[in-house]
Parts: C-alpha cells; sequence; structure tokens
C-alpha cells in the first residue's frame, strides 16, 4: 500500500516546520572565508597542522569538452578494486566474509582481468574452531585464496572480518601484479585502509586488536610496501575515492573557539567552494542556478590528521617499518566536483609524488579527463569494480555453499524475507 496523497502532503508539509539555520548565501559566505583565511595551513588545538597546502590554496576551472579531448599524459593505467558477500552470521556462530581483488588495464589484458585473489575471514566465539590459513592456488594458477581467523570480538565481528578481508585480498592482489603496472595505478578508494585505520578511535578492544594481532598490522604494511614499489620504480601509485567523507577540517574548525560549522563533512565544504553559478529571479524569489559546463578542482593538500594520521610524518604507521623518509607516506589530496551530477571526488596519492610539480599536474589531467569523459569514476576503476562485484545472485549462492559445507543454516531475520534477501 503506498502513501495517500494527503498523508504525502501532511508529511512534506513538516519542512515547514524546521528552522534549517542560516541560510544558503551565508552557508556560501562561510565557506569562502574557510577556504580564503583558514586552510594555509590548518592548525589543530596542539599547534599541528592537520591540513596544509602542498604548494598554495588555489581552485581551478576548466571546460569539460576542452579536458575530455586532452592526450591521457600515461600511456597505459591500472585499475584495482576489491568486492565483498558482505559479513554473514550463521547459526553455528560463525560469522563469514569473502572478499576477491581484481585488477583492470587499459589497454585490456585479459590474462591480468582473469586473476582474482580471495580472503575469506571468519569470526568464531568457540575456541575449537579452526581454519587452514594458507594460501592456496586455484584456477589453473591465475588466482589464489585464503581463510583467516579473527579473534574473539563479538561486538565488532561483522565489521572486523569485512574489514580484513577486503583489505587484505585488495593489498595482496595491488603487490602480486605490481610488476604489470607500467605507468599509473588506480585504487578504487582511499590510499590507505582507512576503515581499519578507523578502529583506533571506535573502542578500547578495537585499538587493542589494531595494536596487538600481527594481522591489521600486515595488512597495513602491505601499503606501505605497496607505496614504496612503486615510489623506487617511479610509477605514480592513486586513490580514488568515489564518497569522500572526512571530518578533519570540520572537526578542527569546531574545536576552535566561535567556530561552527555547517556542514556534515569535509566533502560538503569543498563542494560550497567549488560549485560555480548564480542567484537568479524566479518566481519565488532568487534561485541559485549551477554553471554545468565546467569542472572544478582544488589545489593540492597535504593531510595529517585524523585516521591520515598514523601515515603522516609525526605517526608511528602503527609500528610498521617504513624504509623511505616518513614524509614520502603522507597523504595528499585533491577534490574534483562535477555539477553534472554535483557530486565530488578525492584524488589521493603519497607525498613521495604530489612533491613534484609535474607529476601533481599529470595526475590531475588524466582524472580530469576521465571524469570529463565518463561523467563519473575513471574507466579504469569502473573497469575493475567490475570485474570484483559480487553479483547478488552469487552472493547468495556462496552463501549457499558455506551452508552446505558448515551443515547449518544462515541466520535470517524478517527483513531478509520481506525484502527477498534470502
Amino acid at each position: 500500500m503506498t502513501l495517500d496523497p494527503v498523508h504525502y502532503d501532511g508529511i512534506a508539509a513538516l519542512a515547514r516546520r524546521i528552522d534549517y539555520g542560516a541560510d544558503e548565501r551565508d552557508h556560501r559566505a562561510f565557506a569562502e572565508t574557510v577556504w580564503e583565511s583558514f586552510l594555509d595551513p590548518l592548525r589543530d588545538d596542539s599547534g599541528r597542522a592537520v591540513i596544509e597546502p602542498v604548494a598554495e590554496v588555489s581552485r581551478h576551472r576548466v571546460d569539460r569538452e576542452d579536458v575530455a579531448l586532452i592526450e591521457s599524459p600515461f600511456p597505459t593505467a591500472h585499475g584495482l578494486d576489491a568486492g565483498t558477500i558482505n559479513p554473514t552470521t550463521f547459526r553455528n556462530g560463525l560469522v563469514v566474509d569473502v572478499a576477491g581483488a581484481a585488477m583492470a588495464s587499459t589497454p585490456s589484458d585479459i590474462e591480468l582481468h582473469r586473476s582474482r585473489t580471495v580472503v575469506a575471514t571468519v569470526h568464531s566465539n568457540d575456541p575449537t574452531a579452526r581454519v587452514h590459513d594458507e594460501w592456496i592456488a586455484f584456477d589453473e594458477g591465475y588466482s589464489r585464496s585464503r581463510a583467516i581467523k579473527v579473534p574473539p570480538l563479538p561486538r565488532f565481528a561483522e565489521g572486523v572480518v569485512h574489514a580484513l578481508a577486503l583489505y587484505l585480498a585488495e593489498s595482496e592482489h595491488a603487490l602480486e601484479h605490481a610488476d604489470a603496472v607500467s605507468d599509473l595505478l588506480v585504487l578504487d578508494g582511499p590510499l590507505y585502509p582507512r576503515g581499519l585505520l578507523r578502529w583506533s578511535d571506535q573502542h578500547p578492544d578495537l585499538a587493542d586488536f589494531l595494536l596487538e594481532d600481527p594481522r591489521p598490522t600486515t595488512v597495513l604494511e602491505n601499503y606501505v610496501r605497496l607505496v614504496e614499489e612503486f615510489v623506487d620504480r617511479g610509477i605514480p601509485l592513486v586513490g580514488f575515492v568515489k564518497n569522500p567523507s572526512t571530518r578533519v577540517i570540520c572537526r578542527t574548525l569546531a574545536g576552535k573557539e566561535g567556530i561552527e560549522t555547517p556542514w556534515a563533512d569535509d566533502a560538503a565544504l569543498f563542494t560550497r567552494v567549488l560549485e560555480v553559478g548564480e542567484y537568479v529571479d524566479d518566481v519565488d524569489g532568487d534561485r541559485w542556478e549551477r554553471d554545468r559546463s565546467a569542472l572544478t578542482y582544488s589545489g593540492w593538500f597535504r593531510s595529517r590528521g585524523g585516521v591520515d594520521y598514523p601515515l603522516s610524518k609525526g605517526g608511528d604507521a602503527l609500528g610498521v617499518d617504513r624504509r623511505l623518509e616518513a614524509d614520502a607516506y603522507e597523504v595528499t589530496f585533491f577534490v574534483v566536483y562535477d555539477p553534472r551530477s554535483d557530486l565530488l571526488y578525492r584524488v589521493e596519492t603519497p607525498y613521495a609524488f604530489a612533491r613534484t610539480p609535474g607529476i601533481r599536474e599529470a595526475i590531475a589531467h588524466q582524472v580530469l579527463r576521465d571524469v570529463a569523459i565518463s561523467s563519473g569514476p575513471p574507466t579504469v576503476v569502473e573497469k575493475a569494480d567490475e570485474l570484483a562485484r559480487i553479483g547478488n545472485a552469487e552472493k547468495a549462492s556462496i552463501r549457499e555453499r558455506f551452508e552446505d559445507a558448515f551443515e547449518t543454516s544462515r541466520d535470517r531475520t524478517y527483513d531478509d524475507h520481506r525484502w527477498g534477501l534470502e
């Protein structure tokens, strides 16, 4: 049964009863103030620079059609992504997730596309549960798989099995096929395992697991070694974040006396700064009209706050040994705003690459060209996403195979039945 029109109108009318505070003009003006006055650098209460421009605070605009026609700065490009079945709880107490990582290339490489790295992570409160924890080759040697058991952390079981499966599969696959990359590697997501690094701020149990158990450290070490290999070879390594949700700028500003930020996260701030348009007369008053003809983007920033802190010059990388100078690993980023979809993307690379103006420019031109052409993420990232994605039918089939192997059934809820997720 759908909403009756009178009920729909009653719900929609609630909007008139909500005072949303300052109007849009004020938010845009405040965003300009933050942009002009607080980011060069942005310091926290201790005086540490958490956001700092690599060169200068700047923003740029480029015609979509013009940038789509430029020659690619990189003759070839590779993309990497991992997909999972999502954490699944079984009635015998096991919580399992399975991740499969794949690498794509342009031009296409069929043998490379065939390869997979598959990781299953298992949580159990039963001390007698065992996992055969070794890499095993399959698909005529093109692929390999591994199962690992995580310590009993009931409150965080689903999050832990998901993060470890995802990041271990992705990082192992990247290292395994690093020699196939000759010009550029783009990760579908952040440069480092952000979900894993966030554990230290969430709960003492997770913080202890992060510091005491070797597996999370091994995952982070894989990313550190990946950075080192690509720096040694002089091949840029990039993270393309489709849904940036960092709050370093907003949280730091909120900690300063007298400053209140109206944005949910830093992406909302950057969107206000980069959105180009004007207010035009309308029957109901002024209306903001966005200019959709150009892509806009920021200059590069160094990020040393939040989950980026452990890999900064002042961080300890969770005890992982770093072979390069510490600041080489620091996260640097710029953001791209696409007015066609009203979406913002964050592009990351280690400071080891961003310190060189020519490399910064080449990465920016490549990303802008790809976004202009695809109206979304770079094609090589979308190819990797398609290769690694596990469809709903496949997820259901894999879960059934696990049910057979465990001689049990999956925990089901009414919502599974209601929404056809069984």
